[in-house]
């Protein structure tokens, strides 16, 4: 026991910090289970799965959006402020979703309507949205130089654990009493959270500005982009209108950040080729990872024919040996430094994709649990080198911002994943299945049509699989460069533009 506490001595203070990070991400993931209860009392057709997909995207939107602005005021006001904001809003933005379904009533005397729900997700997702890179950013403060590797796995540990587990509480609520207090449960471990916060120290304080032009510019670039990637699969007069309009804003987004005193983005840190490369390698690993995350449980419960329970404990499996890997990946960070763990990351992950990709109807435990544990190890390995190396040579009044930035990179590249696949692989879906008959009386022949309509389904599961290898393996040459150690500290980086 004396062991254990002398190893957790380091990270006494920064485990709030984890906590809140755990209860943002369980947010991202519960609604996956509740959802159906939800459509159902908030008048939504299960049919309209392009609305219904929006209580998933609008959260994510809301999530990333917010990691800059709430970075740079982590930069301004110190951390622990900065963090209790945030707690405030994800509180006030779970009592917002929880009671969504009766405020058209209560304020208008009308019927539930959707928009008040996915509106309160996303209020909801700004506070969520701000944990991470504040947590990243407080661990140079509240973590010695020696353990701070081990403190970003913490971060990344925490956050793949909340998105375990979300699924699993929000069936388990949801069964026992409704899908409203899988939102009003969090308030009491939201008051935790914030109780042990103001035990720490308020953090370091810098004398920089908020630029609400660029945090606006970056909200409109995301969300069109979003909308327009949805479409991908089957372009339309939408899609061109806001490919277009994205491209105009991440243009006046570039412009503001290249001319603006104190820009959204500090300019010196894209001055840094560690950070610069490991946003590059948080694109990819993200737009790889949500492959993983969507594809794993859609898929048992569509070509192998499983329940969404077996779904969850399928993408479980994946999803615990992430933070195992996470925190691997921090130990070894520590002692040798973030190429080794990193290179290990990228080739666990792509051979695991590329096993998944060889999945047949047949394919059966413990093969699928084998590749599962393959692919997760390699994702949790990868996530304290990308912290460290993009971290190590940013300076202290720019910390709060690097590391929104870091986080924002995953989150666009999994939202662009999400949008792509969806889009893409419902094309190619439909295009495999043109010429096999709907129905059939005669029951061979509909058995028939059931195998060759499984096995197209499989097709496609396995491309995506596939994808996911390609991104990972892109993603090998930034994962060399951002390891390299050009000998500068954070005094030593560039001053802030």
């Amino acid at each position: 026991m004396q062991r254990i506490k002398t190893a957790l001595s380091p990270y006494w203070l920064f485990l709030p910090l984890c906590f809140g990070v755990f209860i943002a991400a369980d947010d991202q993931t519960v609604v996956v289970t509740i959802l159906p209860d939800m459509l159902s009392d908030l008048r939504v057709a299960a049919s309209e799965l392009d609305r219904a997909s929006w209580a998933v995207t609008g959260y994510l939107i809301g999530y990333t959006a917010a990691m800059p602005l709430m970075g740079r005021i982590s930069d301004r006001f110190g951390f622990r402020n900065t963090y209790l904001a945030a707690m405030a809003i994800f509180a006030l933005g779970s009592v917002g979703v929880a009671i969504s379904a009766d405020l058209p009533r209560w304020l208008f005397d009308r019927e539930p309507e959707f928009s008040w729900m996915v509106g309160a997700r996303v209020f909801q997702a700004i506070g969520g949205g701000a944990v991470i890179p504040v947590s990243l950013a407080a661990a140079g403060e509240l973590v010695d130089r020696k353990h701070r590797a081990i403190a970003y796995g913490l971060v990344g540990a925490s956050a793949e654990a909340g998105g375990v587990i979300g699924p699993l509480w929000g069936g388990a609520i949801t069964e026992a009493l409704s899908w409203e207090w899988a939102f009003w449960l969090n308030l009491p471990l939201i008051l935790i959270v914030v109780t042990l916060m103001l035990r720490l120290p308020a953090g370091q304080r810098n004398l920089v500005r908020v630029d609400m032009v660029g945090v606006t510019l970056f909200a409109a670039a995301l969300s069109l982009l979003t909308i327009a990637l949805t479409r991908a699969g089957e372009p339309d007069g939408l899609f061109y209108i806001t490919i277009f309009a994205a491209a105009g804003a991440t243009a006046l987004l570039v412009g503001r950040v290249a001319t603006s005193r104190d820009p959204l983005f500090p300019r010196a840190l894209f001055r840094l080729v560690g950070f610069v490369t490991a946003n590059a390698v948080h694109f990819l690993v993200g737009a790889a990872l949500i492959i993983g995350m969507v594809a794993v449980p859609l898929m048992a419960g569509t070509v192998y024919g499983e329940s969404a329970l077996e779904g969850g404990l399928r993408l479980l499996r994946m999803t615990i040996a992430i933070g195992i890997g996470a925190l691997a990946g921090g130990f070894a960070t520590q002692r040798l430094g973030p190429l080794a763990p990193a290179i290990l990351g990228v080739a666990l992950t792509f051979a695991g994709f590329l096993l998944m990709s060889t999945w047949e109807l047949d394919t059966g435990d413990p093969t699928l649990t084998i590749h599962l544990v393959i692919t997760g190890l390699g994702f949790g390995l990868l996530v304290a080198p990308i912290a460290e190396s993009a971290l190590h040579s940013v300076r202290g009044d720019m910390r709060g911002s690097a590391s929104a930035l870091l986080t924002v990179s995953r989150m666009i590249g999994m939202t662009a994943g999400l949008a792509v696949m969806t889009s893409l692989g419902t094309v190619q879906f439909v295009d495999l299945v043109a010429d096999i008959p709907a129905f059939s009386l005669d029951p061979e022949v509909q058995d028939e049509i059931e195998l060759e309509t499984t096995l197209a389904g499989l097709a496609v599961f396995r491309d995506f699989f596939r994808a996911a290898a390609v991104s990972i393996a892109i993603a090998l040459p930034f994962v060399v460069l951002m390891s390299r150690r050009t000998g500068s500290t954070p005094a030593e980086a560039a001053p802030a533009a």
